[in-house]
């Protein structure tokens, strides 16, 4: 029985090992939100009634997790929130919540051959096999107009186990004889006359039972005759997967349900009502969500997402613009970059374009502004704290009259977790909390803020019945009393072995790290710095010009997409990737920011900048910042527990052998 107890406690103990090993590895965020507008009203019908059917619909004009086409301005999908019976309060009736997409022709690289038609069904691009039928499609291998040469009796690999051949060419003749192979076997070939009209081979192929269905454009340059070898260069490839072509007849995508397609469109709607709880996440289906925000019973606010897992580079785009008027963007039509609280609808950020003569942006006609504004914390007794958006990302404000000095929020949280006396809570970046004593009788404990694992400050709070906070302040930038740290104590437990302070609220800036911009500093092009108390704005000094086709860097990782078009269309972009790193997965937008950190001038280069709920984790000592919602221990700490514990246990069953 003792031995059994004791391989009992051993087995417990290895639990314990591999349970403080996994503790200490931090997490990160594994996904990119692409966001879409929010909706705000007292029900589903004030909102569809407020804002018609155009107003309650998402497209890419809106949306930028649905396909768009710059260069021809098209996108196919749309999602819409409809007028129906079943609507009310928070939920959306049957049928009310349709994603549509529908056939659109966009242009071939090679641009003298026209046109040919795309459908994008949630992530994927296909080419439909015809223009006026949806449920017959496939996808695009290749579409290039890029210059590439074959030599004669050799293949060149055009992806997907398919290739071209230059089989033979008759120089005298002005002829070039091409095959086209699938894995291996020949499919088609043709015999192109250089005649300088129209130097295209379009192969067509029946697919699916029908006839003549292009499925190749190849463009010949010219032929080359060397010494040695004959060389066919071609400047136009297209180039459809027709071997895997398929049929749609029906499909569920969650919650959207009920399929449907109507010659060049499919139109997916839910069969069954949408319920969306306050203060939640409801998946839509095939990667679509909408996030709820934490409102009374009268009220409804929430938006649309799409959440990407997959590594790679995403473009996050506002509002398209047309011609040369003056626009404004801020968090509602550049969603999922600028800062938005969606619980309190507070944003803080604005990018406005004026005076636009022609193509070119005047001196101080782009203006990126943000303005301070107060958020409550998570732990409600507390009030609000200032915050201020920069570049998308979260700062708080050291003081709520002043743009200048900011510094990142670390921890903002409402969530139990608790110290035994002696013990230290990591916060992340190096900081730390220690519960140093406790007075049971005079009912007091004693906590201390460390920094690289030295004395900050430290404090003695009294239980009482009171307000049992202890808000830390320091000097910070030539600022004194800046509050640093909130920490509120809800209990202490003193048990057999051990005394435990329980707190349920905390709240943490990351001081030490704190920036103050300045009138000499720059972003790109936006470099001309004002500062108006909590408001900060940052102009361009020099004027400059939005070429046609080009990507024009704003600053701090925001560019402007411009079409490659007669007429100015154009949009503001970042580009955020997903990445991994060793275990981890981090958000990131490449940007530049010179600006004043404590008492030395740094220059962050690929600043990590998220949406909303993208919270990326620099290194394994950071997974508490940025997070309220998740305990950090002291890494390696419960291991030596562990291991101290398993000694125990060897010397117990040796003893009682």
């Amino acid at each position: 029985m003792k031995r059994f107890a004791a391989l009992t406690l051993a087995v417990l103990m290895l639990l314990t090992v591999f349970a403080s090993a996994a503790s200490a590895v931090p997490t990160a965020k594994d996904s990119i939100e692409i966001r879409g507008p929010v909706y705000n009203g007292s029900s589903i019908n004030d909102i569809i009634s407020t804002l018609g059917d155009a107003g309650a619909t998402m497209n890419a004009s809106n949306f930028a997790a649905f396909y768009y086409d710059p260069n021809d301005n098209v996108t196919t999908e749309s999602l819409s929130i409809k007028n129906v019976a079943g609507n009310s309060g928070n939920v959306i009736g049957e049928h009310g919540l349709v994603y549509q997409t529908t056939i659109q022709p966009v242009a071939f690289k090679y641009a003298a051959w026209g046109t040919y038609n795309v459908l994008r069904l949630f992530e994927d691009k296909f080419v439909p096999l015809k223009s006026s039928d949806a449920s017959k499609l496939t996808k695009l291998v290749v579409d290039s107009k890029d210059k590439f040469p074959i030599k004669v009796g050799e293949s060149k690999d055009l992806g997907q186990n398919y290739s071209l051949q230059a089989k033979q060419v008759n120089i005298d003749g002005k002829k070039v004889w091409l095959e086209l192979d699938k894995d291996g076997q020949h499919v088609s070939d043709q015999i192109i006359t250089l005649d300088g009209v129209d130097q295209t081979w379009t192969c067509k192929l029946p697919v699916l039972g029908l006839d003549d269905v292009p499925v190749l454009k190849i463009h010949i340059n010219q032929v080359f005759q060397g010494t040695s070898d004959t060389i066919v260069q071609i400047d136009g490839l297209w180039l459809i997967d027709y071997a895997n072509a398929m049929t749609i007849n029906v499909g569920e995508f969650g919650k959207l349900n009920d399929f449907s397609i109507n010659g060049p469109s499919i139109l997916i709607s839910n069969k069954d009502s949408f319920v969306m709880p306050r203060d939640s996440k409801q998946e839509i289906g095939h990667g679509l969500y909408f996030r709820i925000a934490d409102t009374p019973s009268n009220m409804i606010r929430f938006y649309a997402f799409k959440q990407i897992t997959d590594p790679g580079t995403y473009q996050i785009r506002g509002r398209v613009v047309s011609n040369s008027q003056d626009f404004t963007w801020t968090a509602s039509n550049f969603a999922g970059f600028f800062y938005y609280d969606l619980n309190e609808d507070i944003t803080t950020e604005s990018l406005s374009v004026s005076g636009i003569n022609g193509r070119v942006i005047p001196v101080n006609g782009l203006k990126y502004s943000t303005t301070i504004k107060n958020v409550p914390y998570k732990y409600t007794n507390w009030g609000t704290y200032p915050v201020v958006g920069l570049f998308g990302e979260k700062y708080v404000a050291l003081s709520p009259t002043d743009a200048s000095k900011i510094a990142k929020l670390a921890v903002d949280s409402k969530d139990k977790f608790t110290v035994k006396i002696g013990e230290n809570k990591d916060l992340g970046q190096n900081y730390s909390l220690q519960a140093k004593q406790v007075n049971i009788d005079g009912r007091q404990v004693w906590l201390e803020l460390d920094k690289d694992g030295q004395h900050v400050a430290d404090q003695i709070i009294t239980l009482g019945g009171g307000d049992q906070t202890w808000t830390c302040k320091l000097p910070v930038l030539g600022q004194d009393d800046v509050p640093v740290l909130k920490v509120h104590i809800n209990q202490v437990f003193q048990g057999t072995a051990d005394t435990i302070v329980q707190m349920d609220g905390l709240w943490f800036i990351d001081y030490a790290n704190a920036v103050k911009i300045s009138a000499n500093d720059e972003f790109g092009n936006l470099n001309a710095v004002s500062i108006n108390g909590p408001t900060l704005n940052i102009q361009n000094k020099d004027s400059f010009t939005l070429a046609k086709g080009s990507k024009k860097e704003i600053g701090q990782g925001m560019s402007f997409e411009v079409f490659d078009s007669d007429r100015l269309i154009y949009y503001p972009f970042v580009e955020q990737t997903l990445g991994n790193i060793g275990n981890k997965t981090i958000v990131t937008t490449s940007a530049t920011t010179n600006v004043t950190a404590g008492n030395a001038s740094v220059n962050q280069t690929n600043v990590p900048t998220v949406t909303t709920e993208n919270v990326p984790v620099a290194n394994e000592t950071t997974a508490a910042n940025n997070t309220t919602k998740e305990e950090k221990k002291t890494p390696g700490f419960g291991v030596i527990l562990g291991i101290t514990g398993l000694l125990a246990v060897v010397y117990f069953v040796r003893r009682n052998r």
